[in-house]
């Protein structure tokens, strides 16, 4: 079972990942916020094996949050979920440690197939 916490500005993108990834079985939601703050302190809290992250937060960006997250021991696999998938963010992004960066334009689905992805290879 993978844990996941989903970290999105747009209450209407948070609902859509997670009304997707409800389906999945061999996946709980273990918390969600729009809040990049709050988002570090409740995956701290939570250890989520994965975080669905956005790049563009209010008052700190993913990029940011994504750094914090890979000093973490153990860091979660992140994955970036974006409407700017320009060819320098996926650069800071992947910099940073990013373990997979998704078009929300185009690759909104394949959420999920990277999550099973994770647990049939036995990343747990």
């Amino acid at each position: 079972m993978k844990k996941v916490y989903v970290v999105d500005d747009s209450d209407f993108v948070r609902e859509r990942v997670i009304e997707m990834l409800s389906e999945l079985e061999e996946v709980e939601i273990v918390g969600e916020t729009g809040d990049p703050r709050e988002a570090l302190a409740a995956i701290r809290r939570t250890v989520p094996d994965a975080v669905i992250l956005d790049i563009r937060l209010p008052g700190r960006s993913g990029v940011e949050v994504l750094r914090d997250l890979k000093k973490e021991e153990p860091s979660p696999i992140v994955i970036i979920l974006t409407n700017y998938p320009y060819p320098q963010y996926r650069k800071q992004c992947d910099e940073a440690g990013a373990d997979y960066f998704l078009n929300k334009s185009t690759e909104f689905n394949k959420i999920a197939k990277v999550l099973k992805e994770l647990t049939v290879n036995g990343q747990d």
